[in-house]
């Protein structure tokens, strides 16, 4: 578990379905500076491929995905 990986933001997207955890999310980088770090923490399973499509078409650095049990965990580079 990669729970020091340093980060600006964080989001607490738990018990949210899709497409609310991807909306925060846009929404909230929206608002970053590039380079910064934003860690999300999901329960809804479909974050597990809505996250990495969304960086790799938005060009944002996927820095690590866990899954630990029912949740997930993100971090994400702004580019």
């Amino acid at each position: 578990m990669i729970e020091d990986l340093d980060h600006e933001i964080e989001i607490d997207a738990r018990g949210l379905k899709c497409p609310e955890p991807l909306i925060l999310v846009r929404n909230k980088m929206m608002d970053m500076q590039s380079g910064e770090v934003i860690k999300i923490i999901a329960t809804d399973p479909s974050t597990s491929w809505d996250f990495p499509n969304f960086c790799k078409f938005l060009g944002h650095q996927m820095l690590s995905q866990e899954e630990n049990g029912e949740e997930y965990q993100y971090w994400i580079r702004k580019k």
